[in-house]
This record gives structure tokens, C-alpha cells and sequence, in this order.
């Protein structure tokens, strides 16, 4: 393998995929990123077993084809402390890579591409196109609720639903729930659901361009999107997902709506003043205000008033207020609306004018 590129050129692949690379693991070949040459594309493959991410860049001076692995890491750092617009000249020799870079030398101890794994992939069950800035949207503003590290490994990841002309993303914790959906030209017989793990949701959001299109590919046990430089190919956790439906509150007969940004930062100030580890504010809502207090062990007080658009009687309500403001920071439009019912129901949160995503949050007892 021979080939020359500009170190600009070959960072933005790798930087696909480092980060997906393990820094400790039990097989060496899996610290290492594999390089590919054929045809005058080049192309970077990084996998933990569980998610692959491929980098793609053409090269105009390709001398011999082939394909090896790397340290990625090292790799990456040897690459960011070359100077901005260096060429750097990559050749195999003796089972080793030689690095170039003006009269900069590193050679690099490397393992057999044989070695290197293949995430199984399998057969799709739906397969379609979406803008890159629509699907990263779909997970940016659901993939806050998704739980970490909990013992119902289903919860740890986010489910896809793809139904008759829509595609959701549902993520819960078990104390919060987010849902998003979108409208998709697509048919299938019945739905299908996928649970995609929580390191493969965050690599994609990462990676998701914010212009064009990519191919979305549903399996039985897998999920691939490929877009113009890049593939990403997940497994999909094994597991029935909760069903959502019963979690949305039904029949909330008291509404409050008001400025998104004005309570965002009122909340953020009376959290200032929560109990560290329990994080509850406590809101008591009158017709057309809400007050919302919150105390901490050391007898101290924050205490904030904004007025709102309130229908229904008097209600006292507790909720953990960093659940709030995750909310509060994904919704984008100017309103925010909350259906409540009573002191241990659940609320229902949402931008008026756009209805295509909700928030559910359990109250608190404070």
C-alpha cells in the first residue's frame, strides 16, 4: 500500500471513526482502525463489535492499492501534530507503516487486515431516504431521555418505529419519556421496531451531515445509514420495548403555556438552589402565574415568579427540575405548553406549534 494525501484529506475520515475505537480491549486488532485503498478511494473502518463507522476519501495520487490496520489513536495523534495543509506519505513496510510528513518519519506497528472484524449485518426489513439534518433533528431531541446503564438493558438505546408513512424515536428513562416523528414516504405490512444502542445513537448524531440525503436501512438485527463519505452499521439491542402508548397521559384538564426562554432561565436559577442529589422544584400554579420554590439541606431558598396562560384550579406539583430543562433546551419555538391533571399524574410538555414531538415527566413527591 502506497498512497500520498494532504493531512486535512485524511483526518476527516479518521475523525469519522476514532471515536468509536475502544481505548481498552480485550482483542488488540479492535484499538486499531483499518485502512483501505482500492481504486483511488480511500476508506477507514473503526468497530467495538457492536457499532462499525466507515470514513470515505478519494485520493488522486494512489500508487498501490491494499489494506491494513493501524494504531487509530496513535495514528490521530500524529496527524493533528503535523502542521495545518502538510502531505503526508503513507507506504507499508515489513509488516510495519511508514508515516512521511516533510522531515517528520513514524512507523507504526500494524495487525492483519484479515484479523480485522465485520459487524453482521443480515437482511433489511425497510429501507428508505432521509435529509441528514432531519434524522439528526429526530435524535437530538429525543436522545436526552434514554437511560444509562439501567438493569432493563432495552431502555439503555432508543427505539425506531417505522409505521404507514412515519418514522418515530422514543427514548425513557422510566421517570421521563421523549417522542418524535416525522412523516415518511414509505409502506410497510407492519410496523417495525428497532432498538438502537445508546453508543450507536450518539456516534450518529455526531457523524449525521447537515446537507443531503442518506440511506436508511432497517434489519432484524441491525441498522445501516450510508451517506456520500460515510457508512454506519449498529447492532440492535434484543429486547421488546415498553409500550409507550400507555405512558402518555390521557385527559389532562389543566393547561399552562408561556414563554419557553423566560421559564427555561427561571428554572435554571431556582435549580441553583435544589437539592443536589434529588433536584426537585416544587410549582404552584394560580390562574395566570406560577411560582416555583426550591430548597436545599443547608435551609437555603430560591424562589421565582412567571406569569403564564394558566386554565384550571389551584395545583401544587413537584417534578426534578433537570428534566425540565432538558426539555425546555430541545424544544426551538418561542411557547412551550404543559397538560396537567393533578399532584401524581404525569405532565405532558409541548411546542404549540409543532406538534411532532412530546415529553411526558413523572411528578415528584417533595
Amino acid at each position: 500500500m502506497k498512497f500520498s494525501i494532504s493531512r486535512e484529506a485524511f483526518l476527516k475520515p479518521l475523525q469519522l471513526v476514532v471515536s468509536v475505537v475502544e481505548r481498552r480491549q480485550t482483542l488488540p486488532v479492535l484499538s486499531n482502525v483499518l485502512i483501505s485503498l482500492d481504486d483511488g478511494r480511500l476508506s477507514l473502518t473503526g468497530t467495538d463489535l457492536e457499532v462499525e463507522i466507515v470514513g470515505r476519501q478519494a485520493i488522486d495520487e494512489a500508487e498501490e492499492g491494499g489494506e491494513i490496520t493501524a494504531p487509530a489513536r496513535k495514528l490521530m495523534d500524529i496527524c493533528k501534530s503535523l502542521p495545518e495543509g502538510a502531505q503526508i506519505r503513507f507506504s507499508e513496510e515489513g509488516g510495519r507503516m511508514l508515516l512521511q510528513s516533510g522531515r517528520s518519519r513514524f512507523t507504526l506497528s500494524t495487525l492483519p487486515a484479515s484479523e480485522f472484524p465485520a459487524v453482521d449485518e443480515g437482511p433489511g426489513q425497510v429501507e428508505f431516504n432521509i435529509p441528514g439534518a432531519e434524522l439528526k433533528g429526530l435524535i437530538d431531541s429525543t436522545s436526552f431521555a434514554m437511560a444509562q446503564q439501567d438493569v432493563r438493558y432495552y431502555l439503555n438505546g432508543m427505539l425506531w418505529e417505522a409505521a404507514e408513512g412515519t418514522l418515530r424515536a422514543v427514548a425513557t428513562d422510566g421517570h421521563r419519556l421523549a417522542m418524535a416523528t416525522r412523516a415518511m414516504p414509505f409502506s410497510v405490512p407492519e410496523k417495525i421496531q428497532a432498538i438502537i444502542p445508546r453508543k450507536g445513537v450518539v456516534e450518529l448524531s455526531r457523524i449525521l451531515p447537515e446537507e443531503g440525503e442518506v440511506e436508511v436501512v432497517l434489519g432484524n438485527n441491525h441498522v445501516r445509514i450510508q451517506g456520500e463519505d460515510f457508512r454506519f452499521t449498529s447492532k440492535l439491542i434484543d429486547g421488546a420495548y415498553p409500550d409507550y402508548d400507555r405512558v402518555l397521559p390521557k385527559g389532562g384538564d389543566k393547561t399552562m403555556s408561556g414563554s419557553r426562554e423566560l421559564l427555561r432561565s427561571a428554572f435554571a436559577r431556582t435549580s441553583i438552589l435544589s437539592n443536589e442529589k434529588y433536584r426537585g422544584v416544587r410549582l404552584l400554579l394560580q390562574e395566570n402565574l406560577l411560582k416555583m420554590t426550591a430548597n436545599n439541606p443547608e435551609q437555603e431558598e430560591a424562589e421565582e415568579e412567571v406569569s403564564v396562560e394558566y386554565e384550571g384550579g389551584e395545583l401544587e406539583i413537584g417534578f426534578n427540575v433537570n428534566y425540565l430543562l432538558d426539555v425546555l433546551n430541545v424544544l426551538r419555538g418561542d411557547q412551550v405548553r404543559f397538560l396537567l391533571s393533578d399532584a401524581n399524574s404525569s405532565a405532558l410538555i409541548e411546542d404549540p406549534a409543532n406538534e411532532s414531538a412530546l415529553y411526558v415527566i413523572m411528578p415528584m413527591r417533595l
